[in-house]
């Protein structure tokens, strides 16, 4: 369930007009693990496997092939749920040792940390060779827009889209949550075994440093955002070895790092 129906009263130059409008549904999902509290997460309630598979892949909890087991503890409402998933002691990642405390709310991905130290992202540089085109990425954000359904009927979810090399569209998913939403295609390809195609991560919004800090930990060399970027996103980015470019909209586009990447003529940043 993504959407649902409201009555409102829309006022267009001064005449008030009842009507039935279509919201993007926010709603909690509880995770737990091993059956102990993990996090609350707010996201619009389609996808949840995905969500919670790339999230537990996003914080270094658990990166396996193997399937986890996840079952359904309580379901309110059809949209409010707990859900516990299963994982061998000896497979948990060291993230899971920070514990997140705290609701993580729908516009924030790094709610839960508990320390400065916590934000640090531990890992290889990101060393890749690939070029491209600045107009395959037009392309590439066309196409993700044609697939935001959600967008289309209630103007009020953010899409994150994963395309391979060959500029090749693999998956996308919308949920009202930026981070969710790229959580939600990291934990699609890791379910299909696709992951390691992943090279360009297309999102409908701005770049903070939660998304930045998800692609790295996916080694997605390539971030293309409809909207602003952040100073810690361009910070991290240069850091990590990714090309961070926002802006990209009507045959433009601002690149902040790594623009050796993009064939086009363009000033060194």
């Amino acid at each position: 369930m993504q959407t649902l129906t409201y009555q409102a009263l829309k006022i267009n130059q001064n005449t008030p007009t009842t009507i039935q409008d279509v919201l993007v549904v926010e709603a909690p999902l509880q995770i737990n693990i091993n059956n102990e509290p993990y996090t609350v997460v707010m996201r619009t309630p389609d996808n949840d496997k995905e969500l919670i598979i790339g999230l537990l892949y996003a914080e270094d909890i658990y990166k396996n092939k193997t399937p986890l087991q996840l079952n359904i503890v309580e379901k309110q409402n059809e949209i409010n749920t707990i859900i516990n998933v299963s994982i061998p002691l000896n497979l948990l990642g060291k993230g899971y040792l920070n514990k997140r405390t705290l609701l993580s709310v729908s516009s924030c991905g790094i709610c839960g940390k508990k320390e400065l130290k916590d934000l640090k992202v531990n890992g290889k540089k990101i060393c890749e060779t690939i070029t491209f085109s600045s107009n395959i990425l037009h392309d590439m954000i066309s196409k993700m827009n044609f697939f935001q359904h959600t967008f289309k009927s209630s103007g009020g979810s953010h899409a994150a889209a994963l395309f391979n090399k060959k500029h090749e569209f693999l998956t996308l998913k919308e949920d009202i949550g930026r981070h969710n939403a790229v959580d939600k295609v990291i934990g699609d390809l890791q379910i299909k075994n696709y992951l390691t195609q992943a090279n360009f991560l297309i999102v409908s919004g701005r770049v903070s440093y939660e998304i930045i800090s998800k692609a790295f930990i996916a080694k997605i060399p390539v971030i293309i955002a409809v909207s602003a970027c952040s100073s810690l996103a361009v910070d991290f980015a240069k850091e990590f070895g990714i090309c961070l470019i926002g802006f990209t909209r009507e045959n433009k586009m601002t690149i902040y790092s790594n623009p050796s990447l993009v064939k086009t003529e363009i000033v060194d940043v």
